[in-house]
């Protein structure tokens, strides 16, 4: 469970890590859209872990890669926007953000399931034991 104080330095991560991400990072990811769906921090506020979800990109984790090959002048880049409002420029740690692909997935698999329809007698009696 999170802190308040957690939560709000989470909130600005992301919000900052996107202003970088879609104005100033995008010569280094051309082609790509990179968006900062959570971010994780730790509770000493050192460490943030920043979940991406990457659009448009040809190989999602070859520009994953690229990322955080590119780690530190993205941190930089953070640290330019926010330095007046936090202490500690936070240690950036991605990873890709795959709760899409798994709502789709499983999506996939609900709509791939036969269900018989319930007989007429069994929900009715259903209906009687719930009075």
């Amino acid at each position: 469970m999170e802190s308040k104080r957690q939560q709000k330095f989470a909130k600005l991560i992301q919000k900052e890590l996107a202003e970088v991400f879609q104005r100033e990072c995008s010569h280094l990811f051309p082609g790509a859209y990179v968006s900062v769906s959570v971010v994780r921090v730790s509770p000493d506020l050192g460490v943030a872990k920043v979940y991406l979800s990457l659009l448009m990109g040809t190989n999602a984790k070859e520009l994953l890669q690229e990322i955080k090959i590119n780690t530190k002048t993205i941190r930089h880049l953070l640290a330019q926007r926010i330095k007046k409002q936090v202490r500690v420029i936070p240690e950036l740690i991605f990873f890709l953000d795959d709760t899409a692909e798994y709502a789709a997935r499983m999506e996939q698999l609900f709509s791939g399931l036969d269900i018989p329809p319930a007989d007429k007698e069994e929900s009715s009696e259903t209906n009687d034991e719930d009075k």
